[in-house]
């Protein structure tokens, strides 16, 4: 089985709302990390324009390759990730699974 991490990167108080649409779309769970950007408000709005709140949170999620797709549209309706500055979304292959004897599906 080959498995897909989304990770996704939103404004502080957004990443309940958008992990609930993931789980309607067929996640099974995800981690929410917080976190700050580094640049600075002024470069950020210099160079695109628009305002880039600096408290984040980091949605992890680890899924099956055939539902990553239904996944992210979710993630993207949701956080309506396709408007500038509303944050950012990518995905990257997963390789190996350590530590998830539990969840035998994702295993196989």
């Amino acid at each position: 089985m080959e498995a897909v991490a989304i990770f996704t990167v939103v404004e502080r108080g957004k990443a309940d709302h958008l992990v609930e649409r993931a789980k309607k779309a067929g996640a099974t769970g995800a981690t929410i990390l917080y976190g700050r950007g580094t640049a600075t408000a002024g470069e950020l709005r210099h160079f695109l324009s628009i305002h880039v709140e600096p408290s984040k949170e980091v949605i992890i999620i680890l899924t099956e390759k055939e539902k990553a797709e239904a996944i992210q549209r979710a993630l993207i309706e949701a956080g309506e990730l396709d408007e500038p500055g509303t944050g950012i979304l990518f995905s990257i292959p997963v390789l190996n699974f350590i530590g998830l004897e539990h969840r035998e599906e994702l295993l196989e």
